[in-house]
């Protein structure tokens, strides 16, 4: 098993990338440049980002230039090349939701983790997003963590979101 020891952005973000996993998730998609895309969602679903080891092996094994892949890399807001926590919240801020009070919402979110928007958390348990809709207009504002949906959230409630994980 081939492996390689990247730094992922300092204070304890140092991770182990397991070459023959990235090779295998290479594999599932052919070994084609059109997965590209794909490969990197399935390495981030790994190591939940995508360390730099990782976008460097694809890139070498598929021929594609370096630049081209952190092209890709950094397109897709779903990509991260920075360690994303354990659980991510994402706060939507449509139409609707910013109306609604989206916009409390995320800045007591900050409060709640000492965090801003597009950071993890210190313990690596949460990284806060802001999203442009999550498709539920009728919850507003909503906030997703992970596969889990809470509606009508208000500043009073962001501490009972952060408790329930």
């Amino acid at each position: 098993m081939t492996q390689s020891s990247a730094c992922c952005g300092g204070k304890g973000g140092d991770v182990t990338v397991d070459l023959a996993k990235v090779d295998g998730i290479i594999d599932k998609y052919g070994r084609d440049r059109a997965g590209i895309l794909g490969m990197f969602q399935d390495i981030q679903r790994e190591y939940r980002y995508l360390p730099k080891d990782a976008v460097a092996h694809v890139c070498r094994t598929l021929g594609v230039p370096l630049a081209k892949g952190y092209e890709v890399a950094t397109f897709f807001k779903a990509l991260s090349l920075k360690p994303r926590g354990k659980y991510t919240i994402q706060v939507c801020l449509g139409t609707a939701c910013h109306l609604k009070g989206g916009p409390n919402v995320i800045e007591q979110f900050e409060r709640e983790l000492s965090v801003k928007t597009g950071d993890t958390t210190a313990d690596k348990k949460f990284t806060l997003e802001s999203v442009n809709c999550l498709g539920a207009c009728a919850l507003a504002p909503l906030v997703r963590v992970d596969e889990k949906d809470f509606g009508k959230t208000t500043p009073g409630t962001v501490k009972k979101v952060v408790k329930a994980f």
